[in-house]
């Protein structure tokens, strides 16, 4: 029975990973086309202010609590067992908290609205640019809480390949249609915003039929009242501790845009932008691949086998390792020539720029497996770490960027991430919920980072003999990049197979999987 769970799990991980990545590609791809064309109908300074945009409403989204987590872990358990009730229960109860969010960051952001042109000061469009942008982020991001929320239920169910299909396919052809209003209508940031609107709602709506065909009971209305809200007390108590670790996550990451426009200008933002759209879209890759198996990973804990949890734990963080590192060494050899053929050369920022991305890219997808399990179990008591991130986050900024500008900004973020992602989170993990001390954790990570610090090592030395400029061109470029992967990819598979157990038995559980089908 409990090998039938672990094949049914791997194999629904597997579909939903499948769909979330060909998504992924065909996102990626469109989103490089669209921002060269965007770039040069619109502009730097069009691009720069809709990054600045949204992470103002990223920092008003803070007020969302983390409820959509908090119901995740709540629901694992009703979805194991069958018990339609709760679960219709349990998303009612998180409609009636997100309508309240919602009017909170509206309330906030029509606050906000008169100090735009203090905040956008520098900037040298008209300021009807600004409050367009930001309504329509702001129209888009409101359906979220009042439509879009019910599909916390297809993610925590193991269906969240359906959500890429009727949800984020539709964001795809937003992003194409865009493309050929700005280049064959009049007024095309106009055209661009409408179309953004219009597309919100087109998506909204193909996501929830979606959600009904499959949940047909969701559709009938549940009062939420006081009896309601008590028999639940355990989501109440992880909203409250995730809104301190969502603050922590804001400063840590969505603020870094700000901090960049603060002490330097919005071309250096969109700059940044430019190459944030080759590292996010591989992490967007990456989190295809893993965010997938959350919902997994919470039914193996609600069958409380705690070796298995371990093991599996195992395997995961070593195929993360394996595609991070793989990843990293990829963006620190091919986003320079590719920025220069995608863009020009005048787009390309300073190779220590680069690393510090490189290494901040690094240092963000390795923590995934570690956060997906804390997600799973849903151990967020330690409210005092976020508190931590994000104290040393702005500090370090204020005072870095300051003296070394956007780099100084991006070693803000790197500090942050090594003193509490990378020794804290780890150690609450191992101790509060799988029950095993901490060394086993880092005996683990210690050694596949000799692995690979060796095989990068050895990647450097090789690319000093690839005779290729691959800033000559698109085959010049896929050439050196086809040479410089592949031998790197093969090496590096080789030495962590045959240097740690959880890279075999997690290749090994791949290759049953696909027999048995």
């Amino acid at each position: 029975m409990a090998t039938e769970g672990a094949y049914e799990r791997t194999s629904k991980s597997l579909k939903n990973s499948q769909v979330a990545i060909v998504v992924q590609i065909l996102s990626l791809l469109v989103g490089f086309i669209a921002r060269k064309i965007f770039l040069d109908y619109l502009g730097t300074e069009v691009l720069g202010l809709n990054t600045t945009a949204t992470s103002i409403l990223n920092f008003l989204n803070i007020a969302e609590l983390g409820i959509s987590s908090a119901i995740a872990v709540t629901l694992y358990k009703p979805i194991y067992d069958g018990d339609r009730q709760s679960i219709r229960e349990i998303v009612a109860l998180q409609g009636w908290l997100y309508k309240r969010v919602a009017l909170v960051i509206l309330a906030a952001s029509l606050i906000l609205l008169p100090f735009f042109p203090r905040i956008f000061t520098k900037m040298e469009l008209p300021m009807w640019y600004a409050y367009a942008s930001f309504g329509v982020l702001l129209f888009s991001s409101l359906l979220g809480y009042f439509v879009n929320y019910k599909q916390v239920m297809l993610a925590a169910d193991q269906k969240d390949y359906k959500i890429q299909i009727s949800y984020r396919l539709v964001l795809i052809v937003k992003v194409i249609v865009q493309i050929f209003a700005v280049c064959l209508l009049p007024h095309p940031y106009l055209w661009w915003l409408v179309i953004e609107a219009l597309f919100a709602v087109i998506a909204a709506l193909t996501l929830n039929r979606t959600i009904y065909r499959d949940y047909p009971d969701l559709k009938a209305p549940c009062v939420v009242d006081r009896a309601l809200r008590q028999k639940y007390p355990d989501v109440i108590t992880k909203v409250k501790q995730l809104f301190v670790h969502r603050i922590g996550s804001f400063a840590a990451l969505q603020s870094l845009p700000i901090f960049i426009y603060a002490f330097t200008s919005l071309t250096v933002v969109a700059l940044y932008g430019n190459y944030m759209i080759l590292f996010s879209s591989l992490q967007a890759l990456l989190l295809a691949l893993f965010t997938s198996i959350t919902a997994s990973v919470g039914t193996m804990i609600a069958e409380g086998d705690r070796s298995l949890i371990f093991k599996v734990f195992r395997e995961l963080f070593a195929s993360r390792f394996y595609l991070v590192t793989f990843c990293s060494f990829a963006m620190f050899f091919l986003s320079g020539p590719f920025v220069v053929l995608w863009l020009g050369p005048e787009y390309v920022l300073g190779g220590r720029t680069l690393a510090l991305m490189v290494g901040l890219f690094f240092l963000n997808n390795l923590r995934t497996v570690v956060d997906i399990y804390i997600n799973a179990y849903g151990i967020f008591k330690d409210i005092w770490a976020p508190i931590a991130e994000a104290v040393i986050f702005v500090i370090c900024a204020i005072l870095l960027g300051r003296i070394y500008g956007l780099d100084g900004v991006l070693m803000a973020q790197g500090i942050e991430l090594l003193l509490v992602v990378f020794i804290w989170k780890p150690y609450f993990l191992f101790t509060q919920g799988m029950g095993r001390s901490a060394s086993a954790y880092f005996g683990l990570f210690f050694k596949l980072l000799a692995i690979s610090a060796g095989v990068f090592f050895l990647g450097i030395i090789f690319e000093r003999f690839v005779d290729i400029d691959a800033s000559a061109g698109i085959w010049p470029f896929l050439g050196y990049a086809a040479v410089l992967c592949a031998v790197f990819a093969v090496v590096l598979f080789t030495a962590m197979f045959f240097g740690e157990r959880g890279m075999r038995t997690f290749v090994q559980r791949i290759f049953k999987t696909a027999r048995r089908k």
